[in-house]
């Protein structure tokens, strides 16, 4: 095979220890026979390709057309027939989330006796060695605050209502500090306004300029379609996945359909439409099955129910025709979505270097050595992803360790047994996403290798490494 003709190289160029006469020009004329590590040392006519990947031939890229244009059409179609059309009203209940909500602002505050605040409230007398007796006690003792709240926002704005801090309490006010208040249309007039939270827009505001500077700054143009398919991905979530399962489509359907088109729309944004992120979506596609497949039997099996506190308690409540179960199962596959793109255009990128590094390299060799490095990201990210659940769920493992539960009756329990279930299930697939999106890979780059380039005979003379020769 003769490589196609190339420019003139600089003697200066060949740094290689055994770029000797006779070993040049054998080098360039049997460029695929060498090992791998010879023919990267000789052979420049694949050296020079360090840049963007070489294109596949176009009979794989009408392959890969084939596949991923009926998907992304049926990814389409499926987001028209389930499209919402916005989230279905209801009644507040005034529970939990669903309360009216205003900001306002703290006015004034005045520190105050709190036993001349709270003697209507609680008992005079409770027993110490209880913890609601000793709650109730301190309750009745020391400096409370009275903090005189103005609400900002909505039809009562700039009405004023009185708000007591205890000492204890998790949630300190002070002067001038925005908050937000609920409003109980249905109680008395003193009682209808109550502070909830504090106004964090500003901290978060700032956090996130600095997240996306620091995105664009590093990561440049790509970067900035990152951020772009950032916002696509949470309007994705808020207009159609959201809406669409509190409208009583199958949240399992609803959430297939919706992270495809998250997957779709970010990757090929991202890395661009070429062959290799195509190989990535296939890989993530098929590792997303797996895990729908995997989480929807072992949910049956182990009877999650998907309504494990207040929060999935309310939304059944105000929803019942919501299959909870269902719900759980698509909570499994978007959360494994943002991991198993990580993974799968990190197998994808490794296999097209390994290949433009050396293209002599089959496909079982490219196979073999992508894998290794698979491997190592592998046990980083299973390592995160049970970390990362670690570190949420501390509270509650910090109360099963008060209690004195053994590990059996910790997992046993379906507040946790819920979410062993989604991490196992997401490694499960991301596990499995590493074999497959290389292998995949490895087909594609080595399959079909351009050789109509390559098959014109030279017509001149090139310059070796130590002079001119003519190619044989």
């Amino acid at each position: 095979m003769t490589p196609s003709p190339q420019p003139p190289i600089e003697p200066s160029e060949p740094t290689e220890p055994h770029d000797h006469s006779g070993h040049a020009d054998h080098g360039h004329g049997h460029s695929s026979g060498p090992a791998p590590s010879h023919g990267h040392g000789h052979g420049h006519g694949h050296s020079h390709g360090h840049g963007p990947a070489a294109p596949v031939s176009k009979h794989l890229r009408k392959v890969i057309a084939a596949i991923l244009i009926p998907f992304a059409t049926a990814v389409f179609i499926g987001m028209v027939v389930l499209w919402p059309g916005g989230a279905p009203a209801h009644e507040r209940t005034g529970v939990g989330f669903d309360r009216q909500t205003q900001q306002g602002k703290v006015v004034s505050i005045e520190q105050v006796d709190c036993k001349s605040v709270n003697a209507a409230q609680v008992p005079t007398t409770a027993d110490p060695t209880t913890p609601a007796g000793r709650e109730a006690q301190a309750a009745q003792t020391g400096e409370c605050k009275k903090a005189t709240v103005e609400v900002g926002t909505g039809p009562d704005k700039g009405r004023t209502f009185v708000e007591i801090v205890q000492p204890g309490a998790p949630r300190q006010l002070e002067d001038g500090q925005g908050v937000v208040v609920a409003y109980a249309p249905d109680a008395p007039r003193d009682l209808q306004y109550s502070v909830i939270d504090v106004n964090r827009k500003l901290p978060m505001a700032v956090l996130a300029g600095i997240f996306a500077l620091a995105v664009v700054l590093v990561g440049r143009m790509r970067g900035l379609f990152a951020l772009i398919a950032l916002v696509i991905s949470f309007g994705v979530l808020t207009l159609f996945i959201l809406p669409a399962i509190l409208q009583g489509s199958n949240p399992l359907v609803v959430a297939v359909v919706g992270a495809s088109a998250i997957m779709l729309i970010s990757l090929f944004m991202c890395h661009g439409l070429t062959a290799r992120t195509a190989v990535a979506v296939l890989g993530t596609l098929v590792s997303l099955l797996l895990i729908g497949v995997l989480g929807s039997v072992l949910i049956d099996w182990a009877f999650l129910s998907g309504n494990t506190d207040d929060n999935t308690g309310l939304i059944h409540g105000l929803y019942p025709d919501i299959d909870m179960s269902g719900l759980l199962l698509a909570g499994v596959i978007i959360g494994s979505l943002g991991v198993l793109d990580d993974v799968t255009v990190t197998q994808t990128s490794a296999v097209w270097e390994l290949h433009q590094a050396d293209s002599s390299m089959s496909s079982r060799a490219l196979y073999k050595a992508a894998i290794r490095i698979g491997r190592d990201h592998i046990a980083s990210v299973v390592n995160t992803l049970v970390l990362a659940y670690a570190g949420a769920a501390l509270p509650l493992l910090l109360l099963f360790s008060i209690a004195n539960s053994s590990m059996g009756s910790v997992a046993n329990s379906e507040l946790v047994a819920v979410e062993i279930v989604r991490t196992l299930v997401g490694s499960i697939g991301l596990v499995a996403s590493v074999p497959v999106t290389t292998a995949l890979a490895a087909l594609v780059v080595s399959a079909d290798r351009p050789g109509s380039p390559a098959v014109a005979p030279a017509s001149g003379p090139v310059r070796g490494g130590r002079g001119r020769r003519r190619k044989r």
